[in-house]
């Protein structure tokens, strides 16, 4: 078992952002595991970095299901002994954006939508912090948006002020919430733990009329995984600047 080479988990990594953000990492020299729901979908995206030189693997890893959750904790125990980087990557959108649904969105939609963004992203990083801690520098990374943003929804003339859609912004907004309890309980530890907005990004969620390629959209994940002894802690970005709660 090696200890040396830093070892990153990406959930929902066979396409989009997390794939990206997989083949960022694995381009620093990371070992990059890549969860999917669909084991063979993500052993074809593992196969596709390997081509390219990178040490990569895949898990089947439905963050949802409690057993896979499990599974896969215990695989990378037995296979590396630690964790280095966790990036809470899946997420899910079942909501028109700017639907002005709040009295209106089903609670089937607001229950399934908080199940993956909002309680797997606490029951993933539960049960992968304790190899976390055995890291020289843990990185938790939340892959959040700018419609989590609380501030910006209530300020009239924002970027996101008519961008509402009540399950998945409140999930989101949830999600920043646990990053700052997350961060300040493992103060004055070596663990991390950011949210990232990746920005608007063309991807199966974001569409085509995104204006962001999955490319840059990858680079803010990518930033806070790799951070520093002295980078931020309990903090909400996008490409480096700070966006409000």
């Amino acid at each position: 078992m090696s200890t040396a080479k830093k070892v990153a988990l990406i959930s929902g990594a066979n396409k989009g952002i997390g794939f990206e953000t997989a083949r960022q990492l694995g381009q620093k020299g990371i070992t990059v595991v890549l969860g999917a729901r669909d084991l063979a979908k993500g052993e074809a995206a593992a196969a596709t970095l390997k081509k390219e030189g990178i040490d990569a693997r895949a898990v089947k890893f439905d963050v949802v299901d409690a057993a896979d959750v499990k599974a896969a904790a215990d695989t990378i125990g037995k296979e590396f002994g630690k964790l280095d980087i966790l990036v809470n990557n899946a997420g899910v959108m079942f909501e028109a954006i700017g639907g002005n649904n709040s009295s209106t969105v089903s609670d089937e939609t607001l229950r399934k939508t908080f199940d993956t963004n909002f309680f797997s992203v606490i029951a993933v990083t539960n049960a992968f912090l304790p190899l976390l801690k055995k890291s020289d520098a843990g990185r938790i990374v939340n892959v959040s948006s700018i419609l989590g943003s609380l501030t910006l929804h209530a300020t009239e003339g924002s970027p996101i002020y008519e961008a509402k859609a009540l399950a998945y912004d409140a999930s989101k907004a949830a999600q920043n919430a646990y990053t700052i309890h997350l961060a300040h309980e493992l103060k004055g530890t070596k663990i991390k733990v950011n949210s990232a907005h990746p920005g608007w990004v063309k991807t199966d969620m974001g569409t085509d009329a995104a204006p962001m390629n999955v490319v840059d959209g990858a680079k803010t994940e990518v930033e806070l995984a790799t951070l520093g002894p002295d980078g931020p802690t309990g903090g909400f970005f996008h490409l480096g600047e700070a966006i409000s709660w």
